[in-house]
């Protein structure tokens, strides 16, 4: 049954609900009322665990369920079920092309105004270790000196072992010279519409999809300073004219574990014998 919904590995719950359904900015609805007795939440709001719990206005009928607890992103699921698709009749938005990573304004920095590493770095850096730990089989990879190094490289050591016979592993993509000599692993990015990864011309070898943004920033730097903390402190009689530096984290660069493992149990090489640590834990 696990399997049938996309899941190869033991987890804490797997969702049994409609499949291929549409998800919305609770701004976006129109014409839907709350369903009182299916607002169970958590403290702050509602998680949608008793189903659907919006109503047509008109009619009555479940058609959608909001989702605002404390934790998780403000949305709104529509049930195919009870939700018919039409077109809008408005000109389509232009396509993005694998071209547009390469703007400036593509690239998501890791480093949030408050000094906190970003969330959207967290969670893509938790899908693409899944995919590593798959694709490598849970064995050692050794990281391209500079920023790749710099922000993943603790993620990379939480989850795979140090060792010899490390995979090799290297940035690929649009935009950039293909490597002297194929790596093990190439690390590329999603299509920013489509989710689907880029794949080098007539090479079937192993990749590892990374969000877009993040992609972005590790593959066209602008000239920053290395995102990871500055050791030691300004000596003491030191006075200085000039702005204080940024907030930092205080602490290396984490993959965030929900992503990590939400993902891994829907990969199918989580059956695989190498990977039975990952399995029982």
């Amino acid at each position: 049954m696990a399997a049938q919904q996309g899941v190869f590995a033991r987890t804490y719950r797997i969702s049994f609900g409609a499949r291929n359904r549409i998800v919305i900015a609770p701004g976006d609805s129109r014409s839907m009322i709350l369903i009182p007795e299916k607002c169970e939440g958590y403290c702050r709001g509602v998680d949608g665990r008793d189903g659907p719990n919006l109503a047509c206005q008109g009619c009555g009928q479940p058609v959608a369920t909001r989702m605002d607890d404390c934790g998780m992103w403000q949305t709104v699921w529509l049930e195919p079920g009870s939700v018919v698709r039409r077109a809008s009749g408005l000109p389509p938005g232009p396509a993005q092309a694998w071209s547009d990573l390469e703007r400036p304004e593509h690239r998501v920095p890791p480093i949030d105004p408050d000094g906190s590493w970003s969330r959207r770095w967290e969670a893509a850096v938790g899908v693409a270790l899944a995919h590593l730990v798959a694709v490598t089989e849970a064995r050692p990879v050794s990281l391209p000196i500079g920023p790749v190094s710099e922000l993943l490289g603790h993620a990379v050591g939480r989850y795979l072992p140090a060792g010899p016979d490390a995979r090799s592993l290297a940035l690929g993509g649009p935009g950039l010279l293909p490597p002297r000599s194929r790596p093990d692993v190439l690390v590329v990015p999603r299509h920013p519409l489509t989710g689907a990864p880029w794949h080098p011309p007539g090479d079937d070898g192993a990749v590892v999809p990374l969000d877009s943004g993040v992609w972005a920033y590790l593959a066209h730097p602008r000239g920053e300073t290395s995102p990871m903390p500055a050791t030691g402190v300004i000596p003491k009689g030191v006075l200085r004219d000039d702005y204080s530096l940024p907030s930092r984290p205080w602490h290396p660069l984490r993959a965030n574990a929900d992503a990590f493992v939400g993902t891994l149990v829907r990969l199918p090489a989580i059956q695989g014998p190498r990977l039975h640590g990952f399995r029982d834990e």
